[in-house]
């Protein structure tokens, strides 16, 4: 019989008020049951919310290198499981177990980065403009984060936003995506088996709509932090701003790698034969258009299907997988439908284009898919399909490789492969991104680096790095005036 999981709420493992559990099932092998976890409701939100602002009382008063250290040990108890939580992992999202060991690696790093940080919370000390009187600032934790995870990173997206919000003093409420429950899971047992204060973090389980929609909405929980769709970004969006809450949003991308004419061809088409199926394509950063330049279009169009055509799908957790499953049947639904979009507009679908039958059946599977001839402007150059679908647009120039690159709603991820300094380092200039990768694929970002992206993409604010510490923490500016009589900045003439 299946386990049913629990949320953790107010420093216990609880079941949710409404009494109903949702299944979690291997997208590889949907009779595979995983488990059943709470399908919760506002009513278990407000308890965590009342649960998590008691933490933060406690939590905050914590030094910030003692709250590293906790951190510190949720890295080593990381490193000491990755094995089994990479099988976990894969099991429960369907990436193979190379890309899941990589991010449960990206959250030992962040884990590890955050720990350094509890010594570097670092505020200022300025001269004043009046005599006697001392000026500083320093940083503080804000409250009760909000945090909403996507399915695609299942470790790596919830430590990016729990590690960085914790070590700057904050409770947490965790509301993982209601595919990838299971790891999450995990990541609570750890927090707490490292020392973390039992009502520091809750972990709340169910869906979007109900779940996440209660915490975004909740008067007494002031940082939202939510990865996900541009759609829903944006009504998460106007609720936040109307309740002038802090928010980071990262969503989607349609992200282009460009192969120019003098080009590495070996090493673009490693690139993109990564960038573009690795996790089935289910990445922000996944490559979604190729731009080949003319002159070398035609070959290496043929060396890439010919790639394509040799990868194998299957579970992830088998040694002969290069791709596995999407995350389920409305993903592979969706992906479907994109395929009929492009050749219905005239793109040409040059491999691919269909589900697996026979063993792979039992799964969400869909066939690497490869469409060339597609036009800028275009819905399958536009638009994010989240699947193993790849656009190739063809280009006469640098300077149309640019056009095309930005000429979506999105602001992500880019690459450009070239061998000319000159070409790179104008291309870091003018593609319109948050990340651009000179000789590399779209995807690969590293823990201690800002993520995030421009236009449809995000909101300004950036995920890991330096910079997600200051939008989990507050400036304050302090002043000491110990002259005894009274100064009025701004207005008295300095005295010389």
């Amino acid at each position: 019989m299946a386990k049913n999981f629990r949320n953790f709420i107010g420093g216990e493992w609880v079941a949710p008020t409404t009494g109903g559990y949702f299944e979690n099932r291997n997208p590889a092998d949907t009779a595979d049951l995983i488990g059943r976890f709470p399908d919760s409701g506002a009513q278990d939100v407000a308890r965590a919310v009342r649960s998590a602002r008691r933490g933060f009382d406690l939590w905050r008063r914590t030094p910030a290198p003692a709250r590293g250290d906790v951190l510190r040990r949720v890295g080593d108890l990381l490193v000491e499981r990755k094995e089994a939580i990479a099988d976990a992992m894969t099991r429960e999202m369907g990436k193979v177990l190379a890309e899941t060991r990589g991010d449960v690696q990206e959250g030992i790093d962040t884990a590890y980065f955050a720990a350094t940080e509890g010594r570097r919370l670092y505020g200022r000390v300025v001269p004043s403009e009046l005599r006697s009187k001392w000026a500083m600032t320093y940083r503080r934790p804000i409250g009760v984060a909000g945090l909403i995870t996507p399915f695609n990173f299942p470790m790596a997206i919830p430590t990016w936003k729990t590690f960085p919000a914790l070590l700057c003093g904050n409770a947490v409420i965790l509301k993982p995506s209601e595919d990838v429950p299971h790891t999450a899971h995990l990541l609570v047992e750890i927090l707490l088996e490292a020392g973390l204060p039992p009502e520091v973090i809750q972990l709340v389980h169910g869906r979007g709509e109900t779940v996440g929609k209660a915490l975004v909405e909740h008067p007494e929980v002031p940082v939202i932090s939510f990865t996900g769709s541009t759609d829903t970004g944006a009504i998460i969006g106007e609720t936040c701003g109307r309740m002038h809450k802090r928010l980071s949003l990262e969503m989607g991308g349609k992200n282009a790698q460009i192969v120019m004419d003098d080009a590495d061809l070996d090493l673009a088409l490693e690139g993109v034969l990564w960038g573009a199926f690795g996790t089935t394509g289910q990445r922000c950063t996944a490559t979604s258009r190729l731009i080949l330049h003319r002159k070398i279009h035609d070959r290496f169009l043929r060396r890439l299907t010919g790639a394509v055509e040799s990868l194998r799908l299957g579970d992830g957790r088998a040694d002969t997988t290069d791709v596995g499953p999407l995350i389920h049947e409305a993903a592979r639904d969706k992906v479907e439908r994109y395929v009929e979009i492009g050749e219905a507009q005239g793109a040409e679908l040059v491999t691919g284009g269909r589900a697996p039958r026979g063993r792979l059946a039992a799964g969400w599977f869909y066939q690497p898919t490869i469409f060339s001839g597609v036009k800028a402007g275009s819905r399958l150059e536009q638009e994010e399909i989240f699947g193993p679908v790849l656009s190739v647009v063809r280009v006469n120039s640098f300077d149309d490789a640019v056009r095309v690159n930005n000429g979506v709603r999105y602001g992500l991820s880019s690459s450009i492969y070239t061998r000319s300094a000159d070409v790179a380092f104008r291309a870091l200039e003018r593609l319109d991104n948050g990340i651009t990768y000179v000789n590399a694929p779209t995807i690969g970002a590293e823990a201690h680096l800002p993520f995030g992206g421009v236009k449809a993409t995000g909101n300004g604010h950036r995920e890991g790095g330096w910079e997600v510490y200051d939008f989990y923490s507050e400036t304050k500016a302090c002043y000491v005036d110990y002259s005894g009589k009274l100064q009025r900045a701004q207005i008295d003439t300095y005295e010389l």
